[in-house]
């Protein structure tokens, strides 16, 4: 996937205008005065905003110029429906709009296949979302988006639940210049209580040749079952330095098993 290119959909990107926020309020006032040459300047000096927010889909395997379609079609709403009267930038009205609608777009592109009525529940409650954003400028709670259209909180739930796209377990969350820490490391095993492997001779060998501080963060997440976040918790450190612990114990291990 060529993020870099600097043609997309027939635009060259490194001439992309930038506008102040003085010449955007002044365009908005145009634009809402009726003025489409102002609409079309506020599309052209925010296409920038529209590439810095494909950057995060670019390992989704789409092409560039789908996922920036896409994402104009998000600023051209973000455009129709911002309120200057609002207290808010507009690069923090369009980014979740923008987001939202490639996210649209990857669902509907999903293989994972979701039954209509569930696809047109979640639907609905993504563009009440969208209006309740745009109503109280902050992100409603479920129930409120269950309200406006009408269903029970439980089913608006499954829905988007069910939209949701899967998320590969090596996906890595959280990097802070060492090792990084994927969604595997967050989920905790309740029914990892295997007794046999610790009564391996070899296996204890190699659990007495480390520290306890290892000893003890290999027992919490191997046979207690607990995430990196809750050992970090319980022995007062970070979860970069239990990820880091945990990895190096185990190498220790390997070496004596």
């Amino acid at each position: 996937m060529m993020i870099n290119k600097v043609e997309i959909c027939g635009v060259n990107t490194s001439k992309l205008p930038l506008l102040t926020n003085e010449e955007m309020r002044e365009l908005f006032k145009r634009m809402r005065a009726g003025d489409s040459g102002a609409r079309e300047k506020l599309i052209q000096g925010n296409l920038r905003l529209v590439l810095s927010v494909i950057q995060r889909f670019t390992n989704r395997g789409e092409f560039v110029d789908d996922l920036f379609q896409v994402g104009c079609i998000g600023l051209m709403k973000a455009i129709d429906n911002f309120d200057l009267e609002q207290n808010v930038k507009f690069s923090t009205y369009a980014v979740p709009m923008i987001i939202g609608e490639i996210r649209r777009y990857l669902r509907d592109n999903n293989p994972i296949r979701v039954s209509r009525s569930l696809r047109d529940v979640a639907y609905r409650a993504l563009q009440a979302r969208d209006a309740l954003v745009n109503k109280y400028a902050r992100e409603p709670s479920v129930g409120e988006i269950a309200q406006e259209i009408n269903l029970p909180p439980e089913e608006v739930i499954l829905a988007l639940d069910a939209i949701q796209e899967p998320v590969s377990l090596f996906e890595p969350i959280y990097h802070d210049g060492g090792d990084p820490i994927y969604v595997m490391d967050q989920i905790g095993d309740e029914k990892n209580h295997d007794t046999n492997w610790l009564e391996s001779i070899a296996v204890r060998e190699a659990l007495n040749k480390l520290s306890e501080r290892e000893r003890l963060i290999l027992s919490l997440r191997f046979f207690e079952g607990k995430t990196q976040m809750e050992v970090a918790e319980e022995i007062g450190i970070s979860q970069a330095q239990v990820s880091r612990l945990e990895k190096a114990a185990l190498n220790h291990m390997r070496k004596y098993i």
